[in-house]
């Protein structure tokens, strides 16, 4: 029988957290080899799989207020009861991210086991998708010919391609007249060329701000460029030619602890003083970029500022992104004026809903 109350495209967060609301019968549909991909290499297989902190402010859409209507229905207190009534551990790493004590497996299993019964294929393509009075009618690239009442899209975006990610949601979309708003990236690193090649592996805690956003967190030094927590963040805000500045002492007043250290260290080299403080190879570059040379006694109370300048508002301008390969999101999606904020459901197609990362 080939009939479904409900077809579910992706089984991924989205689609199983559906599955585990919906009712009737219900059949899961992914090309992946097994449910929940992306949650299993989230966190670095632990799944970081709430924040205390989620609130709509936390959301990067067009409409900043769609989202308000499903956290007032379902907010991250209840996915954490979810998570206690499995009895699974977990621990609060910083800035609220909460992480399993255990694997990322723990919460497939878990929203797997809460689908009651739902019928879920792998390694399945869909090749189309119809309306029909009574319903939707999905073909598969076998051949199979599927009948819903309702279709619900969950396939996420287009990061991480090796995945599976390949854009169909949006294709769907505009199949019945959705409009999908510009997509890019995110949670991804940025590129500079070459300039950061003898930094490599360099990681300390920065200040990364663009366009009046800022997040205190690790910055990683690539070959290629930037990436760590701070930098992931700040993607999500940047533009093509916008610049990004990076503070390098984030905490405290630097330029009191080089006067300090001037005063009582005269004679100690300006590069060997930041090396006790910062990494030295970072110091050593930006001694090269900047000519840093002498003791502090050298440095009058300008120089020193001149210095704190260059470390502390580090105004660099990225040549683009690492691109989809690594992003772990996509930003833009379907536009949320086409569906129903407490339903998800598209308005001018009932029975057809767009959920998770494949919405803006």
């Amino acid at each position: 029988m080939n009939r479904y109350d409900t077809i579910i495209l992706g089984a991924g967060a989205a689609g199983l957290m559906c599955a585990t609301q919906t009712g009737g019968r219900v059949l899961l549909l992914d090309q992946a080899r097994a449910p929940g991909e992306k949650i299993r290499i989230s966190g670095g297989g632990r799944c970081n799989f709430t924040n205390l902190h989620t609130g709509p402010e936390n959301f990067i859409s067009q409409n900043p207020h769609f989202v308000k209507s499903a956290l007032s229905r379902y907010s991250q207190w209840d996915f954490i009861d979810l998570v206690n009534r499995h009895g699974i551990a977990w621990h609060e790493k910083t800035l609220g991210q909460l992480f399993c004590d255990g694997s990322a497996k723990q919460i497939i299993d878990m929203l797997t086991a809460e689908t009651d019964g739902a019928e879920i294929r792998l390694r399945t393509t869909v090749s189309s998708v119809e309306r029909k009075s009574d319903g939707f009618v999905v073909a598969q690239d076998n051949g199979e010919v599927l009948h819903c009442q309702n279709f619900v899209v969950a396939c996420g975006g287009k990061s991480i391609p090796k995945m599976g990610a390949s854009g169909l949601g949006y294709q769907i979309a505009r199949q019945f007249g959705l409009p999908v708003t510009q997509t890019r990236p995110a949670l991804v690193p940025l590129t500079f060329g070459d300039m950061f090649k003898p930094l490599a592996g360099v990681s300390l805690p920065a200040r990364v701000s663009c366009g009046g956003v800022s997040f205190d967190e690790a910055v990683l030094f690539t070959h290629r460029g930037l990436s760590g927590p701070a930098i992931l963040q700040i993607s999500s805000y940047w533009r093509e030619g916008m610049p990004i500045t990076l503070n390098l002492w984030p905490a405290g007043d630097l330029m009191d602890r080089l006067r300090g250290q001037r005063q009582k260290s005269g004679r100690r080299g300006i590069s060997t003083t930041l090396a006790a403080w910062l990494p030295k190879r970072l110091v050593t570059y930006l001694a090269g970029l900047h000519g840093w040379k002498g003791n502090l006694a050298d440095h009058s109370d300008a120089a020193l500022a001149d210095i704190v300048q260059a470390v502390t508002a580090w105004k660099l301008h990225p040549t683009g992104t690492e691109g989809y390969r690594t992003a772990e999101v996509t930003l833009g999606g379907v536009d949320t004026d086409a569906l129903s904020s407490k339903t998800m459901q598209a308005k001018n197609v009932p029975g057809l809903y767009f959920i998770g990362e494949v919405v803006d």
